[in-house]
């Protein structure tokens, strides 16, 4: 079929990288305006279940049930995206359900509100293997790196924003129905612009163009990503969960609980400043620019589980910029390794394996806490190393994914 001069394919190659820009700055705003609301109702969960009238363990069931169903998922999502190539339904379906937030409103169980929030959560599964390949389109023209960097640096901003926002208008009104009420003002504004961004770009495939160096019509992922995915599982198994580092603060009471939601919040700063920095890394030395995460990620327990204020600090913009690079140069490694016709089922794979890490590490550390803190650090030293390994083999499968961006 031949193009259309409206077609981005049809335009020059300036027209296409201005058009690729504006899709990833709407989609950042997408994200933002989307955190604005979910990451609120991730900070303030546990207290407004407990004051439905929900126990301890039942708590912790939900918000564990709906991070692994958050990230497990993936991988039917990221598969039936690649099936049907429907990358933009998914993405509304999923953003769609971050309505499940605002409508906590108006639930007076626990049990409802249990289910709104893992309905969220399900929400996420769907939408991010389909939202990060059509980034993945446009990063082919603005630099993978770069592309990625400014996505999670305007999302950021919304993870910052949202709980802040939330917190002025419960400490005013202390109620938790006009806060959760005041959150229908992002989640529509969240949906106005996502059909912004699909009229727009309609076909945000076509902005990357063919013959890059990875095969983009292979149907089977390379080998390469299974050395890949074990980099991910390992380096980020070994990375401490903020939970376990707060707690370890509060009870030697290094940091009161107000002192700690401040830090959570100076960490989604950082995130959000070191993306940029990140990204341009990345686009200048390619997979190189993962070393970064292993070996900023090893440090992190040993400052943080200290009994030192400074050394704690220290750790915390280190998690920062760790998670930085979790959301920009892995993700943007995908898209260079993976061509377009298993690209969301990468993404799948990547993000399932990701939340397996992010259990294993919650775990292990919670109970290495308990017993022995030098049985942690053997613990993080041990996973780093093979994470280090595990690029190694990635280098010489896949050399030049390695060497150049």
């Amino acid at each position: 079929m031949k193009p259309t001069s409206s077609s981005p394919i049809a335009q020059s190659e300036s027209q296409r990288q201005r058009l690729a820009w504006q899709l990833i700055l709407i989609l950042g705003i997408v994200s933002a305006l989307g955190d604005v609301t979910y990451e609120t109702a991730r900070g303030v969960a546990g207290p407004y279940l407990l004051f439905l009238g929900a126990s301890a363990a039942a708590v912790g069931m939900v918000s564990g049930l709906g991070e692994f169903l958050g990230y497990a998922l993936r991988l039917v999502s990221g598969y039936l995206a690649d099936r049907t190539r429907a990358y933009w339904a998914a993405t509304f379906i999923g953003y769609g359900l971050i309505l499940c937030i605002p409508l906590l409103a108006f639930v007076n169980r626990w049990e409802l509100a249990a289910a709104l929030l893992i309905l969220e959560r399900i929400g996420k599964a769907i939408r991010s293997p389909a939202r990060d390949t059509i980034l993945s389109h446009a990063t082919a023209q603005t630099g993978r790196g770069r592309g990625f960097a400014l996505h999670e640096f305007i999302d950021q901003i919304g993870g910052v924003a949202g709980p802040l926002l939330f917190g002025l208008v419960f400490a005013v009104r202390q109620s938790y129905r006009d806060g959760f009420n005041l959150l229908w003002i992002p989640a529509i504004l969240m949906l106005i612009t996502l059909a912004l961004a699909r009229l727009r770009v309609p076909t945000p495939e076509l902005l990357e163009k063919e013959g890059r160096a990875a095969d983009l019509t292979s149907t089977r992922l390379p080998r390469a990503f299974t050395f890949y995915a074990l980099f991910t599982l390992f380096s980020v198994a070994g990375f401490a969960t903020f939970a376990v580092l707060a707690y370890h603060w509060n009870a030697i009471g290094l940091f009161p609980p107000d002192r700690i939601a401040f830090l959570y919040a100076l960490t989604m700063g950082v995130d959000a400043v070191a993306a940029l920095g990140i990204g341009r890394i990345y686009d200048r030395i390619g997979l190189k620019g993962m070393l970064l995460i292993p070996l900023l990620t090893l440090p992190i327990p040993f400052l943080g589980f200290s009994h030192s204020i400074s050394l704690a600090l220290i750790s915390v913009v280190l998690w920062g910029v760790v998670m930085s690079a979790h959301e920009t140069v892995m993700r943007a490694a995908i898209a260079d390794m993976i061509g377009k016709a298993r690209r969301a089922s990468a993404y799948g794979i990547f993000n399932t394996l990701y939340g397996a890490a992010w259990f294993i590490s919650g775990t292990a550390m919670g109970l290495l806490y308990e017993r022995s803190l030098s049985g942690l650090f053997i613990f993080v030293v041990g996973v780093e190393v093979l994470a280090l390994v595990a690029f190694g083999a990635l280098q010489r499968s896949y050399p030049s994914a390695v060497s150049t961006a």
